[in-house]
């Protein structure tokens, strides 16, 4: 009996060539997952919409009237939307990259393609959402009469910058919950929490100026490691305008430091992990 094993060649350069061949199957899965992810529902993709301005208004509601937060010069629903925008788009990559490879489990063991390609595309998925969900940020400021400036040009960089963090945690988490399953109920957990240690209902100057004199330095440190607190503050600043928000340099380098170790170390661990998918799955 004859045994033809089908895999890839260990060669990198041939593997990112692959990749490129494989493009369209990139391209259909992303298109197939949009298509299908609000199939059956009432008002389908308005819940792109629906969801953060709900918890817009939920924390609003909670950090401002009842909290009194300060909100960094800008109107406080503006800046919680701010934040909330690339918050959403990391914890649903998270969500939806962690179970991408189990949710197309068929496909691993019947043909060879770069597996990557799996928990990309649904990043890139949850990407489309938050492009959908920036025209309701847009809408905002217009309604609280928020006038950007010149910076505003920089957005689109602190928006590649969340996409790359979010490709980075997504292959981390989508290759650990195929050998851990305990992971998809650990990361709905993650994400909820990420919220309060995220400054989403808040600006970063609060852990400056209430946290930091009590316990130390070294609390905004261990805060800055979050890759979205610099993305956040970034966004936060790129639609500021008249407003004088500030930006922490500070958060931004750890971002992009955070971010850098998260897309190598996920690349590698996801490649040592990829010949063994199909096998676990």
């Amino acid at each position: 009996m004859n045994l033809l094993v089908i895999e890839a060649d260990k060669s990198e350069s041939v593997y990112w060539r692959d990749l490129w061949r494989y493009r369209e199957l990139f391209f259909f899965l992303s298109w197939r997952d949009v298509l299908v992810r609000y199939k059956q529902t009432v008002i389908g993709v308005a819940w792109a919409v629906i969801r953060p301005l709900l918890q817009m208004i939920i924390l609003t509601f909670v950090f401002w009237k009842l909290a009194n937060m300060p909100s960094d010069g800008l109107p406080y629903p503006v800046m919680v939307f701010a934040g909330m925008l690339p918050w959403q788009f990391f914890a649903s990559s998270m969500s939806e990259a962690s179970n991408s490879l189990i949710n197309n489990a068929s496909m691993l063991g019947k043909i060879y393609f770069p597996r990557i390609i799996v928990p990309s595309s649904a990043v890139i998925v949850t990407f489309v959402d938050f492009l959908i969900s920036a025209v309701l940020l847009a809408g905002i400021m217009v309604l609280y009469r928020v006038v950007p400036d010149w910076k505003v040009v920089l957005l689109p960089l602190f928006a590649l910058l969340a996409l790359l963090a979010s490709m980075g945690i997504g292959l981390w988490l989508a290759a650990l919950n195929v050998k851990y399953r305990d992971f998809r109920y650990v990361i709905p957990f993650i994400v909820q929490l990420g919220v309060y240690v995220t400054p989403v209902p808040y600006a970063s100057e609060t852990i400056l100026h209430k946290i930091v004199p009590k316990y130390g330095a070294w609390t905004y440190d261990v805060f800055c490691l979050n890759p979205m607190v610099g993305v956040i503050n970034g966004f936060r600043w790129c639609i500021g305008g008249g407003a004088h928000v500030t930006l922490d340099p500070v958060s931004v380098v750890s971002s992009l430091a955070v971010t850098a170790v998260l897309i190598l170390t996920g690349l590698r661990y996801f490649r040592g992990m990829e010949d063994e998918f199909a096998d676990i799955i």
